[in-house]
């Protein structure tokens, strides 16, 4: 198994503002956590607000592989153009 992940780590805070602008969309709305449990589950609220950075580390080491957008932020530039 491999994470497929950019070099740059970020928390759902951050990279998803950035995803709704370079689509064209409103900023996010950010709701209380009580209230997202109530909507989205445990489950989804903890992988957003708590969720832990991935590597790459092991798709490199054992398939040479290497990423088409270093970062996030030029991926969705790019790849939303």
């Amino acid at each position: 198994m491999f994470n497929i992940v950019d070099d740059e780590p970020a928390p759902e805070s951050e990279w998803l503002p950035c995803l709704a602008a370079c689509a064209g969309a409103k900023r996010p709305v950010r709701v209380p956590r009580w209230l997202a449990r109530l909507l989205a589950g445990d489950v989804v609220v903890t992988m957003m607000t708590e969720g832990r950075g991935f590597s790459n580390a092991k798709a490199r080491r054992e398939l040479g592989w290497e990423l088409r957008y270093p970062s996030w932020r030029q991926g969705f530039k790019e790849g939303l153009a």
